[in-house]
């Protein structure tokens, strides 16, 4: 669980970069790099539920990072300040 002041979302990730998505912290919060299909999941998930990106490479099995957007109502689950 990571607090931020703020998260990036861009959608502008090419499928022929071999990511299914990336992930990195800039400034004070989280960047998540999706392709344009995944933003357009994103959007309408965020007005219905909870929503899921897997982050890493294509073609690997390697382990992947996952950015979960959660919407909460018990706030002390998640980090102060």
């Amino acid at each position: 669980v990571t607090g931020a002041s703020s998260v990036v979302f861009n959608g502008a990730l090419k499928t022929s970069s071999g990511f299914l998505a990336k992930s990195s912290v800039v400034e004070d919060g989280p960047m998540v790099q999706i392709t344009p299909e995944t933003m357009e999941s994103l959007r309408q998930a965020l007005r219905d539920k909870n929503f899921k990106i897997t982050c890493g490479k294509t073609d690997t099995g390697d382990i992947k990072e996952y950015v979960n957007i959660c919407w909460v109502e018990n706030e002390e689950k998640t980090n102060r300040g």
